[in-house]
Protein backbone atom coordinates (compact mmCIF):
# COMPACT_ATOMS: atom_id res chain seq x y z
CA UNK A 1 0.00 0.00 0.00
CA UNK A 2 2.57 2.48 0.74
CA UNK A 3 4.50 1.76 -2.90
CA UNK A 4 1.20 2.85 -4.34
CA UNK A 5 0.91 5.76 -2.28
CA UNK A 6 4.13 6.68 -2.54
CA UNK A 7 3.34 6.76 -6.74
CA UNK A 8 0.49 8.42 -6.03
CA UNK A 9 2.30 11.42 -4.27
CA UNK A 10 4.84 11.91 -6.64
CA UNK A 11 2.37 11.06 -9.40
CA UNK A 12 0.17 14.22 -8.78
CA UNK A 13 2.87 16.68 -7.19
CA UNK A 14 5.40 16.22 -10.35
CA UNK A 15 2.35 16.87 -12.50
CA UNK A 16 0.73 19.73 -10.01
CA UNK A 17 4.05 20.84 -10.29
CA UNK A 18 4.45 23.75 -7.79
CA UNK A 19 7.82 25.08 -8.65
CA UNK A 20 6.79 25.48 -12.13
CA UNK A 21 3.64 27.44 -11.58
CA UNK A 22 5.59 30.13 -9.57
CA UNK A 23 6.10 32.69 -12.87
CA UNK A 24 2.62 32.40 -13.69
CA UNK A 25 1.41 32.92 -9.89
CA UNK A 26 3.84 36.02 -10.00
CA UNK A 27 2.51 37.46 -12.71
CA UNK A 28 -0.93 36.93 -12.41
CA UNK A 29 -1.09 38.17 -8.92
CA UNK A 30 1.92 41.32 -9.48
CA UNK A 31 -1.23 44.33 -8.67
CA UNK A 32 -2.72 42.27 -5.60
CA UNK A 33 -1.89 43.35 -1.88
CA UNK A 34 0.03 40.57 -0.15
CA UNK A 35 -3.30 40.24 1.85
CA UNK A 36 -4.80 39.23 -1.29
CA UNK A 37 -2.09 37.24 -2.85
CA UNK A 38 -2.21 34.96 0.42
CA UNK A 39 -5.92 34.35 0.04
CA UNK A 40 -5.79 34.54 -3.86
CA UNK A 41 -2.87 31.40 -2.71
CA UNK A 42 -5.32 29.90 -0.31
CA UNK A 43 -8.38 29.73 -2.64
CA UNK A 44 -6.45 28.49 -5.63
CA UNK A 45 -5.08 25.53 -3.94
CA UNK A 46 -8.38 24.42 -2.28
CA UNK A 47 -10.52 25.14 -5.13
CA UNK A 48 -7.67 23.03 -7.24
CA UNK A 49 -7.61 20.30 -4.36
CA UNK A 50 -11.58 20.14 -4.38
CA UNK A 51 -11.61 19.88 -8.09
CA UNK A 52 -9.15 16.97 -8.51
CA UNK A 53 -10.40 14.77 -5.75
CA UNK A 54 -14.17 15.52 -6.95
CA UNK A 55 -13.02 14.30 -10.48
CA UNK A 56 -11.30 11.16 -8.62
CA UNK A 57 -14.91 10.29 -7.23
CA UNK A 58 -16.57 11.15 -10.37
CA UNK A 59 -13.96 10.04 -12.62
CA UNK A 60 -14.22 6.07 -12.46
CA UNK A 61 -17.80 6.28 -12.62
CA UNK A 62 -17.80 8.13 -15.54
CA UNK A 63 -15.10 5.73 -17.59
CA UNK A 64 -17.48 3.13 -16.74
CA UNK A 65 -20.17 5.23 -17.57
CA UNK A 66 -18.85 5.58 -21.30
CA UNK A 67 -17.93 1.87 -21.69
CA UNK A 68 -14.35 2.18 -21.36
CA UNK A 69 -11.80 -0.30 -19.69
CA UNK A 70 -9.48 0.70 -17.22
CA UNK A 71 -6.52 -0.64 -19.43
CA UNK A 72 -7.66 1.62 -22.11
CA UNK A 73 -8.08 4.28 -19.44
CA UNK A 74 -4.06 3.84 -17.75
CA UNK A 75 -2.96 3.46 -21.31
CA UNK A 76 -4.55 7.14 -22.24
CA UNK A 77 -3.33 8.94 -18.82
CA UNK A 78 -0.03 7.41 -19.47
CA UNK A 79 0.35 9.18 -22.98
CA UNK A 80 -1.27 12.53 -21.45
CA UNK A 81 1.60 12.06 -18.53
CA UNK A 82 4.24 11.24 -21.16
CA UNK A 83 2.99 14.73 -22.97
CA UNK A 84 3.56 16.65 -19.39
CA UNK A 85 6.95 14.99 -18.94
CA UNK A 86 8.35 15.82 -22.30
CA UNK A 87 7.25 19.45 -21.76
CA UNK A 88 8.80 20.04 -18.08
CA UNK A 89 11.59 17.95 -19.15
CA UNK A 90 12.07 21.55 -22.55
CA UNK A 91 10.68 24.06 -19.79
CA UNK A 92 7.93 24.22 -21.77
CA UNK A 93 4.06 24.00 -19.69
CA UNK A 94 2.16 24.43 -23.48
CA UNK A 95 -0.23 21.59 -21.24
CA UNK A 96 -1.30 23.18 -18.32
CA UNK A 97 -1.68 26.92 -19.47
CA UNK A 98 -2.09 28.84 -22.75
CA UNK A 99 -1.01 31.94 -23.57
CA UNK A 100 -4.80 33.39 -24.12
CA UNK A 101 -5.75 32.32 -20.94
CA UNK A 102 -2.46 33.91 -18.74
CA UNK A 103 -4.00 37.49 -20.74
CA UNK A 104 -7.56 36.53 -19.04
CA UNK A 105 -6.42 36.30 -16.22
CA UNK A 106 -4.25 39.15 -16.28
CA UNK A 107 -7.45 41.30 -16.76
CA UNK A 108 -9.56 39.81 -14.10
CA UNK A 109 -10.51 40.81 -11.36
CA UNK A 110 -9.68 37.44 -9.07
CA UNK A 111 -7.34 35.08 -10.90
CA UNK A 112 -7.80 32.32 -8.49
CA UNK A 113 -10.17 30.03 -9.64
CA UNK A 114 -9.57 30.88 -13.14
CA UNK A 115 -6.86 30.32 -14.28
CA UNK A 116 -4.98 29.63 -10.88
CA UNK A 117 -6.83 26.84 -9.94
CA UNK A 118 -8.11 25.48 -13.07
CA UNK A 119 -5.83 24.91 -15.23
CA UNK A 120 -2.33 25.67 -13.81
CA UNK A 121 -2.89 23.47 -11.12
CA UNK A 122 -5.80 20.49 -11.63
CA UNK A 123 -5.08 20.59 -15.46
CA UNK A 124 -6.15 17.92 -17.64
CA UNK A 125 -3.21 15.58 -17.08
CA UNK A 126 -3.14 15.61 -13.21
CA UNK A 127 -7.36 15.20 -13.43
CA UNK A 128 -6.87 12.14 -15.43
CA UNK A 129 -4.38 10.95 -13.51
CA UNK A 130 -6.38 11.24 -10.01
CA UNK A 131 -8.89 9.03 -12.21
CA UNK A 132 -6.62 6.53 -13.13
CA UNK A 133 -5.26 6.22 -9.72
CA UNK A 134 -8.42 5.86 -7.97
CA UNK A 135 -9.61 3.45 -10.91
CA UNK A 136 -6.11 1.14 -10.25
CA UNK A 137 -6.65 1.14 -6.20
CA UNK A 138 -7.23 -2.51 -5.39
CA UNK A 139 -9.17 -1.14 -1.89
CA UNK A 140 -10.57 1.46 0.30
CA UNK A 141 -7.34 2.03 1.84
CA UNK A 142 -5.65 3.04 -1.31
CA UNK A 143 -8.43 5.36 -2.66
CA UNK A 144 -8.07 7.68 0.76
CA UNK A 145 -4.14 7.25 0.16
CA UNK A 146 -5.46 8.92 -3.41
CA UNK A 147 -7.12 11.31 -1.95
CA UNK A 148 -4.63 11.93 0.84
CA UNK A 149 -1.93 12.39 -1.67
CA UNK A 150 -4.56 15.58 -3.52
CA UNK A 151 -4.56 16.95 0.05
CA UNK A 152 -0.74 17.38 0.44
CA UNK A 153 -0.01 18.29 -3.24
CA UNK A 154 -2.17 20.96 -2.39
CA UNK A 155 -0.88 21.86 0.94
CA UNK A 156 2.60 22.00 -0.76
CA UNK A 157 1.23 24.13 -3.72
CA UNK A 158 -0.10 26.36 -0.97
CA UNK A 159 3.24 26.50 0.71
CA UNK A 160 4.97 27.41 -2.78
CA UNK A 161 2.87 30.30 -3.10
CA UNK A 162 3.29 31.68 -0.08
CA UNK A 163 6.84 31.74 -0.46
CA UNK A 164 7.33 32.18 -4.16
CA UNK A 165 8.44 35.08 -4.25
CA UNK A 166 12.03 34.30 -2.37
CA UNK A 167 12.04 30.80 -4.16
CA UNK A 168 11.68 33.18 -7.28
CA UNK A 169 14.67 35.12 -6.26
CA UNK A 170 16.96 32.26 -5.05
CA UNK A 171 16.46 29.81 -7.92
CA UNK A 172 15.68 32.38 -10.53
CA UNK A 173 14.23 31.06 -14.02
CA UNK A 174 16.92 29.04 -14.70
CA UNK A 175 17.03 27.44 -11.83
CA UNK A 176 13.21 26.45 -11.54
CA UNK A 177 14.02 24.81 -14.95
CA UNK A 178 16.43 23.00 -14.16
CA UNK A 179 13.83 21.44 -11.12
CA UNK A 180 11.10 21.08 -13.52
CA UNK A 181 13.64 18.64 -15.88
CA UNK A 182 14.44 16.63 -13.33
CA UNK A 183 10.76 15.75 -11.94
CA UNK A 184 9.91 15.48 -15.62
CA UNK A 185 12.32 12.74 -15.79
CA UNK A 186 10.87 10.95 -13.18
CA UNK A 187 7.11 11.59 -14.23
CA UNK A 188 7.96 10.10 -17.42
CA UNK A 189 8.63 6.74 -15.86
CA UNK A 190 5.83 7.25 -14.26
CA UNK A 191 3.57 7.43 -17.12
CA UNK A 192 5.79 4.73 -19.27
CA UNK A 193 4.80 2.36 -16.24
CA UNK A 194 1.12 3.21 -16.53
CA UNK A 195 1.34 2.31 -20.14
CA UNK A 196 2.59 -0.84 -19.05
CA UNK A 197 0.38 -1.63 -17.03
CA UNK A 198 -2.41 -0.88 -19.43
CA UNK A 199 -0.87 -3.04 -21.88
CA UNK A 200 -0.37 -5.88 -19.62
CA UNK A 201 -4.51 -5.06 -18.18
CA UNK A 202 -5.78 -5.84 -21.99
CA UNK A 203 -3.21 -8.65 -22.66
CA UNK A 204 -0.53 -7.33 -25.17
CA UNK A 205 2.13 -7.56 -22.99
CA UNK A 206 2.66 -10.25 -20.72
CA UNK A 207 2.63 -10.02 -17.18
CA UNK A 208 6.23 -10.46 -15.95
CA UNK A 209 6.92 -13.45 -13.92
CA UNK A 210 7.28 -13.33 -10.37
CA UNK A 211 10.59 -13.53 -8.80
CA UNK A 212 11.75 -16.95 -7.72
CA UNK A 213 12.67 -16.97 -3.67
CA UNK A 214 15.83 -17.30 -3.05
CA UNK A 215 17.09 -15.43 -6.35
Amino acid sequence: MWDFALTAFTSILFLVDPPGCIPAYLALTSRYTPAKRKRTALIACITATLVMSGFGIVGTWLFHFLGLSLPAFKIAGGLVLFLVAIDMIRAQRSTQEDPEEMQEGKEASDVAIAPLAVPLLAGPAALSTVTVLVAKASNFGEVMMVHLAVLLTGAVGYITFRLAEPIQRRLGTTGIHVLGRILGLVLAGIAVQFVLDGLTGAGVVAKPAAPVAGH
